[in-house]
């Protein structure tokens, strides 16, 4: 197949050729990839975007990109946002909004492994992580023992059930606000043991929606778990999940989770939820719109 051109550009270097940041809202299964950030030995999102970049717009060298959160192994995104860095003169003298021309040409090349949603340029000084408000991601759970099909298991989980959504909105409210959650989250390696991990927690609530994509063989009601923070640290989302839904099935009492909020142990705590059913839907900033949210 062809490269679209967009511009021959011979080399780049933003220090010395005048660059133009640009806004990406993405969309990716996260399952095809190991995580969002670039590992040279390994196909990361980040690794994949910035070769189609380089081949796309013919660039000397592959961009360096910055997202607005790393998603791990198997974390799909509706909503995450990159910047990256290309020349002025990207586009020529050609005709048409250049950010529609930006996303066709990439998504050409992508071939449905990442979806370019939006382009836009943007302000040299936004920075898609430090200038983000909040992230906002979005847990399914299905309840009850189902066949393995391998849609189910790859943007949901599947848990006994029913499960006392009441209760885990009752804890929902325990984690509102900002909070030390060493007990959710798995300890970066230059942290040491008593360093808190202070973070965050706008708004989280769990509810159930109807099984639109058919996820399960009987389209039974998904458990949605949605949780809004300025930040989250790593696993926090995953952790907190599956503590919630045991407490759901009530293998663990209701006050485990402000206990752990106090005492930061985690021993005997659930393992986090598996990946698949993690997805980050939304990343705010100001004055700019929020990425557009599938929920």
């Amino acid at each position: 197949m062809t490269t679209p051109r967009c511009a021959v550009l011979s080399s780049f270097d933003p220090s010395v050729v005048a660059a133009q940041r640009w806004r990406l809202d993405l969309a990716y299964d996260g399952s095809g990839f190991y995580g969002f950030a670039y590992q040279p030995q390994f196909t990361t999102v980040v690794g994949v975007l910035r070769e189609v970049l380089k081949n796309t717009l013919q660039l000397a060298e592959e961009p360096l990109i910055t997202g607005a959160g790393r998603t791990d192994t198997g974390v799909h995104a509706f909503g995450q946002v990159i910047h990256v860095d290309l020349p002025v003169s990207l586009f020529g003298n050609d005709r048409g909004p250049e950010g529609e021309r930006l996303a066709k040409a990439l998504n050409l090349q992508l071939r449905g492994r990442i979806h370019v949603r939006n382009a836009q340029k943007v302000s040299n000084d936004f920075h898609a992580r430090y200038s983000a408000q909040w992230r906002e991601y979005r847990y399914l759970v299905l309840e009850g023992v189902r066949p393995a099909l391998e849609l189910t298991e790859t943007f949901s989980w599947t848990v006994d059930g029913p499960l006392d959504l009441d209760a885990m909105n009752r804890v929902c409210a325990d984690i509102i606000g900002t909070h030390d959650f060493r007990a959710f989250c798995r300890r970066p390696t230059n942290f040491e043991a008593d360093e808190p991990l202070l973070r965050r927690v706008l708004s989280a609530s769990w509810d159930r929606r109807e099984d639109d994509w058919t996820l399960s063989p009987d389209a039974a009601p998904v458990a949605r778990f949605l949780i809004r923070g300025q930040s989250f640290c790593h696993n926090m989302v995953r952790c907190l999940t599956s503590t919630m839904v045991a407490i759901g099935q009530g293998r663990i009492p209701e006050n485990a989770v402000k206990e752990r909020l106090l005492s930061f142990d985690r021993d005997h705590l659930p393992s986090p939820a598996p990946a698949s059913g993690l997805c980050l839907i939304g990343v705010g900033y100001e004055d700019l719109p929020e990425t557009p949210q599938v929920l």
